[in-house]
C-alpha cells in the first residue's frame, strides 16, 4: 500500500508525512482514537481517500486519511485490545490456565511496562469476570517467585518484564537498598514478607537488612521514634519468618517506649493507622501501668486513636475504667470532640449504660469549645447533622423533662445555624411529638387540656407509678443480666430487653404527656337542657327507627359493650352541645348515621 498512498501524496490528496501512519494502520488494521477507544479498519478506500473503521459503539465509521494519520494509533494484532476483539475466549482461558502469560500480554503491548490499574482496564471485565481481586493476588505471586516480574510496593509504579531472570531475593534485596529512608523501607519488607516463604536464602537475606534496619532504628530512636517502632515490628516479624534470634544490641520495643523523651500520644499519632492496636500492645507490654497512662491521653487524642484505646482497655479486662472514664469526662462536660464522635460512631449495645441525652449535651459543650479555641475542624458537628438517628438514639430512653430541657438547649446552642437546628429539632419532634408546642409556642395559645374522671385518673397515676417504680427497674436489670451473656451482636435476650426498653419508655412519655393535660371531673350539676359531659342521650336511629341509649364521659372513659362513650370520639364530639330534637348526623366506619335526640338526662 505505500506506492498508493505515496501517490496520493504525489496528487495532493493527503501529506507527504502522511504516508509512514497509514503505511502502519493499514499493515496492522487494528487502531486507537483518545475518544473514540480501540477499533478496527475494515476497509481502505483509496478513490475517495478515506478509511471505514469499526470503533466500539460507533461501526462503519468513515474516516478521512489525512485524518486518520494524525488522530490513530496503529496497534499490532497480537497487542491486547486487538486479541480482546479477535480472540476474546483464548484470553479467558489464558487468564484460567495461565496468568504470567497473560500478564506478559498486556506488558508487551503497553511498551514493556504497565501500572497495576492499567493491567486491570484492559482485563476487566471482558476476559476477567469474576473475582479480579482474588486472580490478581495470585498473579502477582506468581510473578515475585518468576523471577522476570519487577513489581514495587507503590500501586502508582509499573510493572516490568525483562527477559534475564533474577531472583525473588536478590530482587527484595535491590528494591530495599533502593529505597530511601527508613519509612519506604518498612513498606519494602512489610510487602516482601508477604512471598517469604517463597525466597530461596532467607537466612541470608534477612540477616543483611535486620543489620541495615538496626542501624537505622538506632538514629531514628529519638528523632522520629514511631517510625524506628515501626521499623522495629517489621524488623521483628522477618527474623521470625527467617527463624533468627535478636541480634545482640539491638533496641526492642520495650526499650524504646521506656525512653525518656517518648511522649506516649504523640508517638501513637505519628504512627500508621494500621499498626496503632499493635503499638498499643507493645505499650501495654513495656509499661507495668499502662492503662493509667492510656486513660491519661484518651480526651487527647485523634478519633481513630480513641477507639483503638478504648478497644485495647476492654479486651484486657480494663473496660470498667475506660467506661468510668468516659461518664467522668461526659457528665462534666469536659470530653473532647473527637473522643466524643468516636463514641457518636462506634454507639454499639457495649455502650448502651453511657450512650444518652447527657453524651449529647456534652457533644454541645465540646463544638462551643472547639469554636473559642478556633479548631478548624468540625467533624463532630458534621456527624451529628449527617447521621440521621443519632439525637434518637440518644434521648431514647430519657425522661420527657430531660428531652424538653434538652430541647431548649439545642434551641439557645449557637453551634448550628438556623436551618441546621430546625432539622435537628425536627427529628426531635418526629420521634416525640409532645416537643412540638414547646418548639412552636402553640402550648400558650391553645388550651391542651382534656376534661376526665377521677375514677380514669386514678387508673392512669397508678399505670404510671407501676411503669416507673416497677416495669422500667425490672427492665433495667434484664438488660444488665443480658448484657453479661456475651457478644451483644448475636445476645437475643439483650435485644428483646432493649426493645422493651423503648416500650416502656415510650409508654412512659405518653402517660406524662396525658397526666399533664388531665382534668379529673365527677361530672356533677350537669345540666340536661343540651349535650354535655356526664349526660345520658336517648336517640333513635333514623335509618331504621330504632332507639339507642349512650352515656358521654370522660376522654378516658369509653366503654362501646356498656354504651360509654368518650366525648373526644367522632360519635360524642357530634352529640356534644346539641339539644333535644335535632337530629345529628355523624360519619363512622366510612358510614354517615343520623341520630334524633329524643332526650337528655343525668348520666
Amino acid at each position: 500500500m505505500r506506492d498508493e498512498f505515496e501517490k496520493l501524496a504525489a496528487s495532493g490528496k493527503i501529506k507527504p508525512h502522511h504516508v509512514e501512519p497509514l503505511v502502519a494502520l493499514t499493515e496492522q488494521r487494528f487502531c486507537v482514537h483518545k475518544s473514540w477507544g480501540f477499533g478496527r479498519i475494515s476497509e481502505v478506500d483509496l478513490v475517495f481517500a478515506r478509511f471505514t473503521i469499526d470503533f466500539q459503539g460507533k461501526a462503519g465509521h468513515a474516516m478521512d486519511l489525512s485524518f486518520a494519520a494524525d488522530s490513530l494509533k496503529a496497534i499490532a494484532a497480537d497487542h491486547i485490545l486487538a486479541r480482546k476483539l479477535s480472540d476474546i475466549e483464548s484470553l479467558r482461558r489464558l487468564a484460567a490456565q495461565n496468568h504470567l502469560d497473560l500478564v506478559k500480554l498486556v506488558l508487551n503491548s503497553y511498551g514493556g511496562k504497565a501500572t497495576p490499574d492499567q493491567v486491570m482496564q484492559a482485563l476487566v471485565p471482558d476476559v476477567i469476570r469474576d473475582d479480579w481481586k482474588k486472580w490478581w493476588e495470585a498473579a502477582k505471586r506468581e510473578m515475585k517467585k518468576d523471577g522476570h516480574f519487577t513489581l514495587s510496593s507503590k500501586k502508582t509504579d509499573p510493572i516490568t518484564y525483562t527477559a534475564g531472570e533474577s531472583t525473588l531475593g536478590s530482587r527484595i534485596l535491590a528494591d530495599f537498598k533502593a529505597a530511601k529512608g527508613l519509612k519506604i523501607r518498612v513498606g519494602v519488607v512489610t510487602e516482601a514478607l508477604k512471598s517469604f516463604d517463597d525466597v530461596d536464602g532467607k537466612v541470608d537475606l534477612a540477616t543483611e537488612i535486620i543489620a541495615s534496619l538496626n542501624a537505622d532504628i538506632t538514629s531514628h530512636q529519638r528523632t522520629q521514634p514511631a517510625i524506628a517502632l515501626e521499623a522495629i515490628f517489621v524488623r521483628d516479624e522477618l527474623a521470625l519468618a527467617a527463624k533468627l534470634s535478636p541480634a545482640e544490641g539491638e533496641l526492642s520495643a520495650t526499650a524504646l517506649w521506656q525512653q525518656d523523651t517518648i511522649r506516649v500520644a504523640s508517638l501513637l499519632e505519628d504512627i500508621t493507622a494500621a499498626k496503632q492496636r499493635k503499638a498499643l500492645l507493645s505499650f501495654k507490654a513495656s509499661t507495668p501501668v499502662w492503662s493509667e497512662a492510656l486513660l491519661g491521653i484518651l480526651n487527647n487524642v485523634s478519633t481513630k486513636l480513641a477507639g483503638e484505646i478504648g478497644y485495647t482497655l476492654i479486651a484486657h479486662d480494663r473496660g470498667n475504667y475506660f467506661k468510668a472514664d468516659l461518664n467522668r469526662l461526659i457528665s462534666q462536660h469536659s470530653a473532647s470532640s473527637d473522643l466524643l464522635l468516636w463514641l457518636a460512631k462506634e454507639r454499639s449495645d457495649s455502650y448502651a449504660d453511657i450512650l444518652n441525652a447527657e453524651v449529647f449535651r456534652a457533644m454541645l459543650t465540646a463544638i462551643e469549645r472547639d469554636q473559642f479555641m478556633e479548631k478548624r475542624s468540625n467533624k463532630l458537628r458534621d456527624y451529628i447533622l449527617s447521621d440521621q438517628e443519632l439525637i434518637v438514639d440518644l434521648i431514647g430512653s430519657s425522661d420527657l423533662e430531660v428531652i424538653k430541657d434538652l430541647t431548649r438547649s439545642l434551641q439557645l446552642s449557637p453551634v448550628f445555624d438556623d436551618m441546621d437546628k430546625r432539622s435537628l429539632l425536627g427529628r426531635i419532634v418526629k420521634a416525640y411529638p409532645a416537643i412540638q408546642s414547646l418548639i412552636s409556642g402553640e402550648q400558650t395559645r391553645h388550651d391542651n387540656s382534656i376534661q376526665v374522671s377521677w375514677t380514669s385518673l386514678e387508673r392512669r397515676k397508678n399505670e404510671y407509678t407501676t411503669l416507673v417504680q416497677k416495669a422500667i427497674p425490672a427492665n433495667r436489670e434484664e438488660i444488665a443480666i443480658a448484657r453479661d451473656y456475651g457478644d451483644l451482636r448475636e445476645n437475643h435476650e439483650y435485644k428483646a430487653a432493649k426493645e422493651q426498653q423503648r416500650v416502656l419508655m415510650r409508654r412512659k412519655a405518653e402517660l406524662e404527656i396525658d397526666l399533664a393535660r388531665a382534668k379529673g371531673s365527677d361530672f356533677a350539676n350537669v345540666k340536661t337542657d343540651s349535650v354535655g359531659l356526664g349526660t345520658k342521650v336517648n336517640v333513635t336511629d333514623t335509618a331504621n327507627n330504632l332507639p339507642e341509649v349512650y352515656s358521654i364521659l370522660g376522654a378516658w372513659d369509653g366503654d362501646p359493650d356498656k354504651n360509654l362513650i368518650s366525648y373526644l370520639t367522632p360519635m360524642g364530639q357530634a352529640l356534644l352541645n346539641r339539644k333535644a330534637g335535632e337530629v345529628v348526623p355523624f360519619e363512622i366506619g366510612g358510614t354517615t348515621r343520623n341520630l334524633r335526640i329524643d332526650s337528655i338526662t343525668v348520666a
